[in-house]
Order: C-alpha cells, then structure tokens, then sequence
C-alpha cells in the first residue's frame, strides 16, 4: 500500500507541477478532495499558507469594502439630508414667493382700487370747484348788482333830497312853539336877513329825523327842511358858508345839505384830507354830491375818487409832500381792512 501510495503520489506529480515561486504571486487553485489527500505534506502547508494568505487578503478587502460602503452611507443619509432640507428650503421658498405674488396681486387690486377712487375724487373736486367758481362768479355777479342797486338807490335817494337842507344843533322840543317851519323862519331871521324877506323861499315840508327820538341819545335828532327848489337851497347853504357861524336864539347850529347815507359816508372820507388842505391854504370845498375840490399851483383841481387823487399827488412833489401822511394812513386802514 505505501507503494501504490507512493506511485500514486508521483504520478500526481508528474501531472500536478508548482510553480516555484513567491507566495504572494502563487495563484489559487481549485482541489479536489481526492487531490488534496494525495498531495505531499509540504504542498499542504504552501496550500495552507496561501490560503491564509488569500483569506487574509479577502477579510482586508472585505474590510475596506465595508468601510467604502459604510462611507458611502454616511454620504447618502447625508445627502438625503441636504436633499430634504433642499426640498424643505424650496418649498418654504415656493411658499414665501406665493405669499409674496399673493400680496403683490392684493396690493395691485388695493393700487387698483384706489386709483378708481381717486378718479372718482378728482371728478367730484373738479365738479365742486366748477360749482364753486360758478359760485363765486353769481356771487360777484350779485355783489356788482347790489354796488348799483345801492349807488341807483343812493342817487335817487340825492336826487330827492337835493332841495333839502339838513340842520344841526336844534334842541329836542323847541319846535313846540313855533313848529319846524318857524324855527327855518326864525334862523334865516337871525342868520340871512336879507333871505327871510324873499317870498320864493318857500319850506314845503320840515320833520325831525330819525322819527323818533331815543332818549339815551345825547345829541338832538337833525331837521330836514325841505325846499322848492334847489337854487334856494344852494342860496342858503352859499349865506352860510360865508357867514360860517350860525345861530339858533344865540346858540350855534350847522346848516348842511341833506344827502344819502351812502353819500355821506362817500363825503367823510374827504375830510381828513380837505382839513389838511385847509391848513396849507388850498382852500378844499367838498362839492355835491361828494367831490374834492382845492386849489394847486393856481389852478382849481376836482376829484370824483381818491384813486385819481393819488394819481395826480403822484405827479406833484410838494403836494405828495403835504397829503403823504394822510393818504398813507388811508391806504393802511384799507388794506387792514
């Protein structure tokens, strides 16, 4: 048996050749059961070292395959992670620019809206300050209508009181005598005596007024003597003037002519300046129904207004020297005013 083992195992031999070489280059073979067993013991151990070597290098690859895949886990649970906080990141950003386009859509329906409006705004205030213009031009309308109404009133009011002479200073009671018409008699008596002798003088009508008297007033209502005509009116007023004082039984009165209130007013506003000119001697008369006349240089000047007054004082120095505080004082009274 140990020959036939032994012719066996060199027979095997023969067939199976080694390759003498380096152990880590030895290629790994595939053996049957039969083979091993007839293997030498000396192959056995190089088979042995080189599987060990082979298990070795299989358990180091297995090793190092293990941690690539154990690092490629790391990397995908990372990589899912960025992932899903990218998916969580676009999605809130997808949602901040729905909200974002949302709020730009309400703000352009609220622009819209108000823009609407606004038109609608702007129409009515176009309509208001047309109405309001139209407004203002009535009420000018109306105020230029009542300027003429009044100055037509005021002229009628002068046309009819031109014959009348307004007298001032006449106590309360006194007519009780006498009557108006005799007190008239008696100051032309006192004052004109060559007057109270012409029968054309004729009084056609005398009243106090106001009608009635209000007892808190201290000054006595004024006389109106209504004349015939305006020539004796003016005849008497010319006596006065000349006379300057006149009496009643030794107590002075004023003799004036009778005019409307918006007259009288027109012929105050003359009186600060005719009393300037009086003092220079330029000898102002406030003529009928309220113009300005005075003498300049000679010649004898008439105003119908003070505008065209100014306009002539600013033509000549030396008057515009001697009015310069009074029509300054005029023209800040208006413009407060």
């Amino acid at each position: 048996m140990p020959n036939n083992k032994c012719k066996n195992q060199g027979n095997k031999n023969k067939e199976v050749t080694m390759k003498p070489s380096n152990e880590k280059d030895t290629p790994i073979q595939d053996y049957e059961d039969d083979d091993i067993e007839e293997m030498q013991e000396a192959d056995l151990k190089k088979l042995i070292r080189t599987l060990r070597s082979s298990q070795k290098q299989i358990l180091e690859l297995q090793k190092s395959l293990m941690d690539k895949i154990e690092n490629l886990s790391r990397e995908n649970e990372i990589l899912r992670r960025n992932q899903n906080e990218t998916k969580q990141l676009v999605q809130q950003e997808t949602g901040i620019v729905t909200e974002v386009k949302n709020s730009i859509d309400q703000m352009k329906n609220t622009i819209e809206s108000l823009t609407n409006r606004m038109g609608e705004a702007e129409e009515r205030i176009s309509d208001l300050e047309d109405r309001e213009q139209e407004r203002i031009q009535s009420d000018q309308r109306k105020e230029e209508e009542i300027r003429n109404l009044k100055h037509i009133v005021g002229n009628l009011q002068d046309t009819i009181k031109k014959p009348n002479i307004r007298v001032l200073g006449v106590p309360e009671g006194m007519e009780r005598e006498k009557g108006l018409e005799g007190l008239f008699s008696e100051i032309l008596a006192e004052n004109f005596p060559g007057l109270e002798k012409d029968r054309e003088i004729l009084v056609q009508e005398a009243h106090r007024t106001p009608n009635k008297h209000d007892q808190k007033r201290s000054s006595p209502r004024h006389v109106v003597i209504k004349l015939s005509t305006v020539k004796h009116k003016e005849k008497i007023l010319k006596c006065a003037r000349e006379k300057r004082q006149i009496t009643l039984r030794g107590s002075p009165i004023r003799l004036t002519a009778d005019f409307s209130s918006e007259t009288l007013q027109a012929r105050r506003e003359w009186r600060d300046i005719a009393q300037v000119l009086r003092e220079n001697n330029c000898q102002p008369r406030i003529l009928y129904p309220a113009k300005l006349s005075f003498v300049n240089e000679g010649e004898i000047k008439t105003f119908h207004s003070k505008q065209k007054l100014k306009e002539f004082v600013a033509t000549r120095p030396a008057l515009q020297k001697m009015l310069k505080d009074v029509l300054h004082t005029e023209t800040k009274t208006r413009s407060s005013i």
